[in-house]
């Protein structure tokens, strides 16, 4: 059987100047990079190795419609203790952008329009260097059309997080790129919650220097959404990079996350807990790429899945052959609450250098019986407690995060997901 032509992206709107005219030389150079990648590589199929348990035709065809229902907000985080950036349908708010000791914050479509600026180095280069080996063709089209985004520069050890809280209204597709640069010596915290659209393509560029510290949560929930995310990370001697993502009751997502460890003494962690339930897809794919000396990575995710719900997990670690001392660990997990969903999981590792510690694995279950039994023997309920054993293991995907009041608050958020489930 013939395999179908790869539809390519019409990507005429920027070959015709309508993004590309705000744009300095350097910006136009490198959407005009974006554009030919993205062409040349053409949309993602099932045919494609790391979309075969994901559906790719909802991120990209122009029927897909969805509908703007959302389930009341919990609030999660106080307002009192961030830095706030708001977003509805897509687009960064007209107020003003908070003013942050040690961190500059500008607007992406502001900072694209300046012929010298830190931003000309990273917008769409980490991007770049992540289309290898995978191809990833969203991400392209991302850098090549977006000119909604945030643009971060922490040169200090920031107070409170930064939290981006977007809004979507009726039916609207969003295209979002921040770029981050953490500093030398420098440490901030990233919080995303809400949804930039009824359908969004978010990439994130992240550099981070040596000795800085980048900590990411983020919070993915509503009805009938579909969501895109790119993370493109690279992390320098004795740098910190930990993100964490919660979703629940998001139609369908696919979280990429791409890392390049290139300095010494590294550390970096992905993690991710999901709540699925009925037509919920979600999946997680990670890449991280160790290639300096005595570094460390963690993949921790937990999936709890019911009446039909499906969760994919690829994760891959590459050890290239200077990258001795490697310590690779990766676990994924799903609890399955019926018979009909599905865990679907291609843990990899790829190794190159002989002084190594690296693990995977992956395994999916249903509820312990003798637990649920004792604690219906105490007079709990069952729809109790099966949250409770539900809590018990997404807990150590939770554990993962830095700051302890910010994880109490995903939880005591997950607990009242559950409660008004």
């Amino acid at each position: 059987m013939p395999i179908p032509e790869r539809k390519k992206p019409d990507l005429r709107p920027v070959s015709d100047e309508t993004v590309m005219s705000s744009s300095v030389a350097w910006a136009k150079e490198t959407r005009s990079k974006a554009v030919a990648r993205a062409e040349s590589q053409g949309f993602p199929s099932r045919q494609d190795e790391y979309w075969k348990y994901t559906q790719p035709d909802a991120f990209i065809s122009e029927q897909v419609k969805l509908t703007s229902r959302l389930r009341p907000e919990l609030e999660i985080f106080s307002a009192q203790t961030e830095y706030l950036i708001n977003f509805e349908n897509g687009h960064l708010s007209s107020g003003r952008l908070p003013s942050v000791v040690g961190c500059d914050v500008e607007r992406l479509g502001e900072s694209t329009t300046l012929d010298s600026h830190w931003i000309r180095d990273l917008y769409g280069q980490l991007e770049l260097a992540g289309q290898n080996p995978v191809e990833r063709s969203l991400a392209a089209v991302n850098t090549a059309l977006a000119t909604e985004g945030v643009v971060l520069r922490a040169t200090g050890i920031l107070d409170h997080p930064i939290r981006i809280h977007s809004v979507s209204k009726g039916n609207a597709d969003a295209i979002v790129h921040h770029v981050i640069k953490v500093e030398a010596g420098a440490s901030m915290t990233l919080i995303e919650t809400g949804q930039y659209g009824t359908r969004a393509n978010i990439v994130i560029e992240v550099d981070v220097a040596d000795t800085g510290c980048f900590h990411h949560i983020r919070v993915q929930d509503g009805v009938e959404r579909h969501i895109h995310s790119h993370i493109f990370a690279r992390l320098g001697k004795m740098s910190t990079f930990k993100s964490f993502t919660l979703t629940s009751d998001v139609k369908l997502t696919r979280n990429e996350c791409v890392l390049e460890l290139t300095g010494d003494n590294a550390n970096a962690t992905v993690a991710g807990a999901c709540l699925g339930d009925g037509e919920f897809h979600h999946d997680d794919t990670i890449f991280v790429t160790h290639d300096a000396v005595n570094c460390e990575s963690r993949q921790v995710f937990k999936k709890v899945l019911r009446n039909g719900a499906v969760g994919v997990f690829q994760g891959k670690i590459l050890v290239k052959s200077g990258a001795q001392k490697t310590d690779g660990y990766q676990i994924s997990q799903s609890l399955l609450l019926d018979d009909d969903s599905q865990f679907l999981a291609k843990p990899e590792l790829e190794i190159y250098a002989d002084d190594v510690a690296c693990s995977h694995g992956s395994t999916s279950g249903a509820i312990d019986d003798e637990a649920l039994f004792y604690l219906r023997s105490r007079g709990v309920s069952h729809t109790k407690a099966v949250d409770l054993l539900t809590l018990s293991f997404v807990a150590e995907a939770i554990q993962e995060i830095e700051d302890d009041t910010l994880a109490d608050a995903i939880l005591n958020h997950l607990t009242k997901a559950l409660e008004i489930r």
